[in-house]
């Protein structure tokens, strides 16, 4: 088995859960245990669009409405100052999970929402909207270019696409591998990134085909430029499966990740921006109102340091403490032994699948260096309907583009079918998924 390995990703030699453990783990999630739609048992297998909750976070999230509902940070009652504690704790609980300082973190109400701050904030800055007092030189103009990938979410796109509009800023993008990985070919690197690049985004771990981004040549030409970029990377696949340290990608040259919390065995509503100190007193307001301001007068304002400068309005309070629940249960799992056994199941995925006749995997074929996230085509069968015929036999799988057009373009699809394993995967899972895959196209002739 190979061990996953790269920059930020923690190292530790550990074994993988025993079945009784892996056992324990699935009965901590009452959901997994409701009956699919034939009646049967349930193979949740989605866990890349959304991961199941545990006991504890459904716990603490109404704990937290029955006990600690008050206006944070706003009055001195007890309510109150539960709920401010709660959020507190919760930004500190986030932030050690993926070694960054409570400092360096900002809550949003989702990971896009996280990249729009940054793309929006520099789009603001370099329309001299004040606000950022930090040493980041944010002003992007028309001889500027802004570099992402092919492989991205939507939300890792699309911001950067409207900011070029706004700042005149050139779109540009490095190539795909054939099996659907950044091609990080010295030569290709050289031209993309240069002396003109302000901004690097990029994924960490695709939500199509599961590759784990080689981050060290990517980010070694971003340190190379005598002005380097501001580097983002969209973490959402990998912070629930790989140990991460924000210190250590800091240390390569990442400026900022974005989580989010309801992959992470978390509430719904709620995400974050982690970021060095230079990006986040660089940025300008981005929303503006309540809780982010200093002084008011009836024509000027002045603006809270990082985070709050970024956090305007009521914030999510019960959605953050079910989050702090959330990553104390991965802490106690240790990602580091849940991985290898997500690590295994993907190796029995891949296999199975490979003998399926008329299934083509968009990806890596192998296990080095990826998760398991793993969509594909059945041929001559609408991926819709591969999810409804895998539905019937109680196998819950993604299906459409996944929120990624341009790498199902690569790969010649307009949408695939995906299944995607959580912590709480098991072996029962994988092989009732294989079983009812053999079927789909014998269900459409084909």
């Amino acid at each position: 088995m190979t061990q996953l390995t790269g920059i930020g990703i923690a190292a530790h030699d550990t074994v993988a859960l025993s079945q009784s453990e892996l056992a324990a783990i699935v009965a901590d999630f009452p959901t997994l245990a409701t009956p699919a739609r034939d009646g049967g048992r349930l193979a949740y297998l989605d866990s890349a669009a959304t991961s199941q909750k545990p006991n504890c976070v459904i716990d603490t999230v109404t704990e937290f409405y029955e006990r600690s509902n008050g206006a944070a940070g706003r009055s001195t009652y007890e309510l109150a100052d539960r709920a401010t504690a709660a959020w507190d704790d919760a930004r500190a609980a986030v932030a050690s999970f993926v070694d960054a300082r409570p400092q360096q973190l900002v809550f949003t109400k989702n990971a896009t929402e996280a990249i729009n701050l940054v793309a929006l904030g520099i789009g603001n800055a370099s329309q001299g909207v004040v606000g950022g007092d930090g040493p980041l030189d944010l002003n992007l103009g028309a001889v500027d270019e802004i570099l992402v990938t092919p492989a991205e979410h939507h939300a890792n796109l699309v911001p950067w696409q409207i900011l070029a509009q706004r700042t005149g800023a050139k779109l540009r993008w490095l190539e795909l591998t054939p099996d659907g990985r950044i091609d990080t070919n010295p030569a290709l690197l050289a031209q993309a990134i240069n002396s003109r690049t302000r901004v690097v985004a990029l994924t960490h771990v695709s939500n199509v085909t599961g590759a784990i981004t080689d981050l060290e040549p990517i980010l070694a030409a971003v340190r190379a430029q005598e002005r380097k970029p501001v580097v983002v990377l969209d973490t959402c696949q990998s912070s629930a499966h790989l140990p991460l340290s924000f210190a250590q990608l800091a240390s390569a040259g990442v400026d900022a990740i974005c989580l989010s919390s309801h992959k992470m065995l978390g509430p719904t509503g709620i995400g974050a921006l982690v970021a060095t100190g230079e990006l986040l007193y660089s940025l300008p307001p981005v929303l503006s109102g309540g809780s982010m301001i200093e002084l008011v007068d009836m024509e000027h304002s002045t603006y809270m340091a990082p985070p709050a400068r970024f956090e305007a309005g009521t914030q999510p309070l019960a959605q953050a403490a079910g989050w702090h629940s959330a990553v104390d249960y991965l802490r106690e799992l240790d990602l580091s032994r849940s991985m290898l056994n997500e690590h295994e199941l993907t190796g029995q995925l891949l296999e199975g699948m490979n003998q399926v006749e008329g299934v083509r995997l968009l990806g890596p074929a192998n296990t080095t260096q990826r998760l398991g996230v793993v969509a594909f085509e059945v041929q001559g069968v609408h991926p819709h309907d591969v999810g409804q015929v895998l539905d019937a036999s109680g196998v819950a799988v993604r299906t459409g583009h996944h929120c990624a057009q341009p790498i199902h373009a690569h790969f010649g699809l307009r949408a695939s079918a995906r299944v995607s394993l959580g912590v709480y995967s098991t072996p029962a899972d994988v092989r009732q998924f294989l079983d009812a895959l053999q079927n789909v196209r014998k269900y459409f002739n084909r």
